[in-house]
């Protein structure tokens, strides 16, 4: 690992792993980068993590230490359930940091993607005694697949393991109680878009409570048909309808992140 003109600069693996992994990889580099982008990062803190081929128990996640804006396929790292790097890496990782994450991957085969933020509008919901409010049409998606976890301080004991995986339950969202926000999704792609949605329902609440005037909440009919209408929005295809979008985007933005 070597440091040039600011950059962070890490020998390339794309030679030493699979065609598949190395297009997760790429994936799982381009959420970090696009969630930066979008402000939604928190310095070196909270995760994102996907579930490498192969059939192990093995995952990537981001090198403890830099910047969301800063990782690249190549820098991810393989960890195991129990957060121990699983093959060479010059960089360490968080284990603390993968408590609520090692959790969900192993309760929810499903989930080969776990999307976890801090932003400043889910935590300010997370906050809030109602949670989120049937008040805008980005929410009424989220509602349809949404949990709750209580606070129980900093994730950094697996006797909360449990709790936290029969709260989640078999659902998209989870907004965490005094903490942030997390979605799920069978890709990076899916998982990127819950959260995208999710961020977007919080954002519009804050605003829209800080206009001082009563909201006007979404009919039970209407919220009834959500999941069926979120798979009308994006042509059955999921977050896999924009994802091509946003590598391009990030490609614009910075040509060489794919290294």
């Amino acid at each position: 690992m070597e440091t040039q003109a600011g950059r962070i600069v890490v020998p390339s693996v794309q030679d030493k792993v699979s065609a598949e992994e190395w297009a997760l990889r790429v994936d799982l580099a381009a959420c970090y980068r696009i969630i930066a982008h979008y402000g939604w990062d928190d310095l070196v803190f909270t995760h994102i993590s996907a579930r490498a081929p192969g059939g192990e128990p093995h995952f990537l996640i981001n090198p403890y230490g830099l910047l969301f804006e800063e990782v690249t396929p190549s820098s991810l790292v393989k960890v195991d359930l129990d957060g121990r790097k699983v093959g060479e890496s010059p960089f360490a990782i968080n284990p603390a940091g993968f408590v609520i994450h090692s959790a969900i991957h192993a309760a929810r085969p499903d989930a080969h993607c776990v999307l976890h933020l801090h932003t400043t509008a889910g935590v300010a919901v997370s906050a809030q005694k109602d949670g989120l409010r049937p008040i805008s049409q980005q929410s009424i998606f989220v509602l349809s697949s949404l949990a709750y976890h209580g606070y129980e301080g900093v994730a950094l004991n697996d006797a909360e393991k449990p709790r936290l995986v029969a709260d989640f339950g078999g659902n998209t969202f989870l907004i965490l109680r005094s903490h942030g926000l997390l979605t799920v999704g069978p890709t990076v792609a899916d998982a990127f878009l819950a959260m995208f949605v999710l961020q977007r329902a919080c954002e519009i609440q804050v605003m829209a409570e800080a206009g001082g005037g009563p909201l006007i909440p979404i009919p039970q009919p209407i919220l009834d048909g959500a999941r069926a209408q979120s798979a009308q929005v994006t042509r059955g295809l999921g977050g896999a309808l924009a994802w091509p979008g946003v590598l391009r985007k990030l490609d614009r933005l910075d040509p060489g992140w794919r290294s």
